[in-house]
């Protein structure tokens, strides 16, 4: 993988542009691509942003949203876009398996690939160009960065500013994660300059919750919190049902881990999730606890040193089962 300047030349004449991100993407996912996508467009580039799978609902307010593609229910008009693209962008992910059904047109395409990602190990021979950087707090910090590297700082409008402000936030916790460096407030502090109206967002985020998705972080957290004492682990496991009695959509679950990690005692907290087909499992640790290494070593993930993702085949309970032997807390 080369570095990313090298492909600078190839954004001089405007181009048709795949722009993508991982399966159910969160904000900084959706941030990064539509920053992307409006810092793009207005050079006179004709950029597509193709998500995997459909935008959760409390994101849809984001300038752009209306044009983002979802590949699962729009599979041939998605597809149509990555044929006839001159060039494809990557952001937020570090590994084709993260596209899930987009992986096999993905790899089969000829076009140069270019990566944004901050997640660790990133798999660089998929890649033409890139930029893969573990210390950085978010993509959107990235694209930000890649913005200012190809010149184009007058081209960070409104749109942009939200949008990569979006990302900034939630993958930082709001600023409260040890990740959240200097170079992150520096950039709030330019993006504020240009004239970001930042609380705006934290209403869209946090502030918009429906009645039931309220209920439903109650119940989670009465009824199935678990906390572990003498282990430091806090565990909270979803099943189909447990989602079904609320009507929980997608984006419902997003944050929901870091409530255990809220309890002083906990050092690690783990959300498992129950899906049609897998099981979908988030890991947040503080301090000098490696849930990226975990989450890839046990249940076929990966992500950041204090913020991981996983998956399992197996059913619920199988994988509830064997995760506490791994953190050796007893089954009773």
């Amino acid at each position: 993988m080369k570095n990313i300047r090298e492909a600078l030349p190839l954004l001089q004449e405007p181009k048709k542009i795949f722009i993508t991100t991982h399966h159910k993407p969160d904000g900084d996912a959706l941030g990064s691509t539509l920053g992307l996508y409006h810092f793009l467009i207005q050079q006179g580039h004709k950029p597509t942003v193709v998500s995997p799978s459909e935008v959760p609902d409390f994101l849809m307010w984001m300038p752009g949203i209306d044009t983002v593609l979802n590949f699962e229910s729009e599979p041939k008009q998605a597809l149509k876009v990555l044929t006839e693209a001159d060039l494809i962008f990557c952001l937020d992910f570090n590994n084709l398996s993260r596209i899930k059904s987009m992986e096999e047109p993905l790899a089969s395409a000829s076009q140069p690939k270019i990566l944004i990602d901050h997640h660790l190990r990133p798999d660089e021979v998929s890649f033409a160009y890139g930029m893969s950087e573990p210390e950085k707090s978010s993509t959107c910090e990235m694209v930000y960065d890649f913005i200012q590297i190809a010149g184009g700082e007058k081209y960070i409008n409104n749109e942009v500013s939200q949008c990569l402000y979006t990302g900034l936030m939630t993958d930082t916790g709001s600023f409260r994660f040890p990740i959240t460096t200097a170079a992150v407030h520096e950039m709030i502090a330019d993006l504020k300059h240009r004239g970001l109206d930042h609380a705006i967002i934290h209403q869209h985020i946090y502030d918009s919750w429906s009645a039931e998705r309220m209920r439903f972080l109650g119940y989670v957290l009465y009824e199935k919190m678990q906390i572990f004492p003498e282990q430091n682990i806090g565990i909270i496991a979803l099943s189909l049902e447990d989602q079904s009695k609320f009507k929980i959509s997608t984006g419902d679950t997003e944050g929901m881990v870091n409530y255990p990690l809220s309890i002083e005692s906990v050092t690690m907290a783990v959300l498992l999730t129950e899906k049609k087909d897998e099981v979908r499992m988030s890991f947040r640790s503080k301090g000098a606890i490696d849930v990226s290494t975990f989450a890839g070593t046990n249940f076929n993930g990966g992500g950041h040193f204090n913020a991981a993702g996983g998956r399992s085949k197996d059913s619920l309970e199988v994988t509830l089962k064997k995760l506490k032997e791994l953190l050796n807390i007893p089954l009773n």
